[in-house]
């Protein structure tokens, strides 16, 4: 992640330079927006109503979808990219009062030079982060043409009261259609949900699809530190309702939770995301939901974690062990073969045993955009691969994409 503290804090003790958020022209791009206001919005409680966040001269129509060709203008298939972040700034300068920092992982275990490190990665990348313009260029370098744009994983706004926690899904969900709409050709769009309460995220998700268009949603791996299978949050619901749509569920993680071990050597990214990503997977499959919920197209971000590269233990665990074997029917790796994985591994080696164990179907080019721990040549990466084939290499830099996300071709 990016601060050590919110993006847009504005508290003078913290002393920190102009330039230590955002560059001039991205403060003068969010001028328009005083904290002051915005703190009114929210103690008015407007931020648990529904917000109308796309209110440009471009309307979206309800269900409209997006016909996208599979060429370039090169005759050559498309690249989709997908995973890739978009901040909300808005929804960022709304919520800097609310101490979002108290509840981010990657921030309360982290020293001193890793937030240093990360509010400098801020002041070199936010206009990559909140902007369009660079992005597109960016991607034009990247060789990609099309980006599933999701939410920079910090706006999940789990940690707040339901309300609110769905307002701000709404908002970042309608930012996130207002980019696809004015760039049909370049985005398709994943939202964002609020877990902390079923029933809402429901409601937010049949919104988010039906009526915005967007091709699924980002969640986190984890919910304030209780596991996507805990009964306290009764999920049940949400990924019945997931299932009944058939969308893509982007699991991405901010760091690990109990992570007093992985403080130094920014370890809470490098070793606490993949930790957290297979925990939440390990549960799906053992405590079934995988196995009732068929239909949802579950992504599990770099590279899959741990456990894509290490599911023969838990086959043997299902095996040896009564207690492993509760509730599912079938050894764990055959539900871990349902989920699809993005190709953020850094090395071709590792991308290969993705593909080599799970099918280049289930495989789909990611790049991380614009974080410093981002794939930055995903295309060299894939073209790296020995022995693949030029139909397989297909299906990974994007023709698996354009199938799952439902672009037309």
């Amino acid at each position: 992640m990016f601060f050590n503290c919110g993006p847009f804090c504005s508290d003078h003790t913290h002393q920190h330079s102009t330039d230590d958020h955002f560059s001039a022209k991205s403060q003068e791009n969010l001028a328009d927006l005083t904290i002051a206001a915005l703190k009114d919005r929210i103690k008015a409680g407007n931020a648990s109503k529904k917000i109308n966040a796309v209110s440009t001269k471009k309307k979206i129509k309800p269900n409209e979808t997006t016909r996208v060709i599979s060429k370039n203008s090169k005759g050559k298939l498309k690249v989709v990219d997908i995973h890739c972040h978009y901040l909300n700034p808005e929804v960022a300068k709304k919520t800097a009062s609310l101490g979002a920092e108290k509840y981010d992982n990657s921030i309360i275990f982290a020293n001193d030079l890793t937030r240093q490190t990360n509010v400098k990665q801020m002041a070199d990348r936010a206009s990559k982060l909140t902007g369009i313009d660079e992005r597109m260029r960016d991607m034009d370098k990247m060789g990609i043409d099309i980006q599933a744009v999701c939410p920079a994983p910090f706006q999940y706004f789990y940690f707040t009261e339901p309300d609110l926690g769905a307002g701000l899904a709404r908002e970042v969900n309608e930012g996130i259609a207002k980019i696809v709409a004015d760039h049909p050709d370049r985005f398709v769009g994943l939202g964002s949900v609020p877990l902390q309460n079923a029933e809402l995220a429901v409601k937010e998700l049949e919104y988010a699809v039906k009526k915005l268009g967007l091709r699924g949603v980002e969640i986190n791996t984890n919910v304030n530190g209780m596991d996507l299978t805990d009964p306290r949050l009764k999920l049940d619901k949400f990924f019945a309702k997931a299932n009944e749509l058939g969308i893509a569920i982007f699991m991405h993680p901010v760091g690990t939770s109990q992570a007093d071990r992985l403080v130094n050597h920014y370890f809470n990214n490098i070793i606490g995301n993949p930790m957290d990503t297979t925990l939440a997977v390990s549960h799906l499959i053992f405590d079934g939901v995988i196995a009732k919920n068929p239909k949802i197209k579950f992504i599990a971000a770099h590279g899959g974690g741990y456990l894509a590269h290490y599911w023969a233990r838990m086959d043997h665990a299902w095996r040896a062990r009564p207690d492993c074997r509760t509730i599912i029917k079938s050894k764990p790796s055959s539900y871990l073969k349902k989920i699809y994985f993005d190709t953020i591994t850094f090395d071709p080696t590792m991308l290969k045993h993705l593909i080599d164990v799970y099918g280049a179907d289930h495989v789909l080019l990611g790049t991380d955009y614009p974080y410093d721990m981002g794939e930055v040549d995903p295309l060299g990466l894939i073209n790296s691969v020995k022995k693949l084939t030029k139909e397989d290499r297909q299906k990974i830099q994007g023709l698996n994409a354009m199938k799952l996300l439902k672009i037309k071709v």
